[in-house]
């Protein structure tokens, strides 16, 4: 299913690009403080971040555990740089902590732990569980009479997990239209690409089949990206919805951009400040 074709003012595309651009940054920094990190996956799922907090989630910035939220589950635990960096956007966690990054004791470690960080809701990074607990918790928000939505950030990797495709037939069962999973798609993972380690296509065929509204956008295009969400937030079926974005790793930095991607980009000590530079020179920022 194509993205709605909805109305999107030119000032929401520029406050969400801002946010986009603060996501990314703020990876970046956290990356160079440790010297690494899964900064190509955070600069390539930046602008799905951006469009998911600053446009439809509910949340409050000082009351993490706010009842009436909506839950943003981030089934990929190694992917923890880039929520980190939208939580600070957020104003969920300070910008502080970016100096931190990483540390013993820090509140963000390299791989996501729901016990250590205000707005992480699970801890993930053993892959395929994800969207099995975001189930469990539509379910529970339903028989709660609540109106919250869950998300569920998962990786084209993560199809490859038979979990993933039980956790999507019992959502369709289910009825569940409070769950949107979000998928993203960079065709990346550790031993090789994620089409030539076990072929996901027909993507967007499958999750229909299973009985999913489907939308596939590009990823890195925020006015696709605000009308999948928008439609998925707003349809009045009793399906799940799943909005499948195709991402480029590194997006924003043109060093990273055209890198051969790996599952980890590596980045040398002296092309931190380069990649920053680099991305002010894309948003056009002095």
């Amino acid at each position: 299913m194509s993205a709605s074709l909805s109305r999107v003012e030119p000032g929401d595309l520029e406050k969400l690009k801002r946010h986009a651009y603060r996501i990314r940054r703020n990876a970046l920094l956290m990356g160079e403080v440790q010297g690494q990190g899964y900064v190509g996956q955070a600069l390539g799922v930046a602008d799905v971040l951006a469009v998911a907090y600053f446009r439809h989630l509910k949340f409050r910035a000082d009351d993490p555990e706010w009842e009436g939220r909506d839950r943003f589950l981030l089934s990929i635990g190694h992917y923890a740089i880039a929520l980190y960096a939208a939580l600070i956007e957020a104003g969920i966690v300070s910008e502080d902590e970016i100096e931190n990054y990483g540390s013993d004791n820090s509140i963000l470690p390299m791989s996501g732990m729901a016990a250590y960080t205000p707005g992480m809701e699970i801890t993930g990074g053993s892959l395929g569980h994800g969207l099995g607990i975001g189930v469990g918790m539509a379910l529970g928000l339903k028989r709660k009479s609540s109106d919250s939505f869950i998300y569920n950030l998962l990786s084209d990797g993560e199809l490859n997990e038979g979990s993933t495709w039980e956790a999507a037939a019992s959502a369709s069962h289910w009825k569940l239209n409070n769950l949107i999973a979000i998928v993203d798609v960079n065709d990346q993972q550790a031993d090789d690409k994620s089409s030539t380690v076990l072929a996901y296509e027909p993507i967007a065929d499958k999750w229909t089949a299973f009985g999913w509204e489907t939308w596939r956008v590009n990823g890195n295009d925020l006015e696709e990206l605000v009308q999948a969400f928008d439609a998925a937030v707003s349809s009045e079926s009793d399906k799940p919805r799943v909005i499948i974005c195709d991402t480029l790793m590194g997006r924003g930095v043109p060093l990273l951009e055209a890198r051969d991607k790996t599952h980890f980009i590596r980045v040398d000590e002296n092309e931190w400040s380069l990649a920053l530079a680099q991305l002010d020179d894309v948003y056009g920022i002095k």
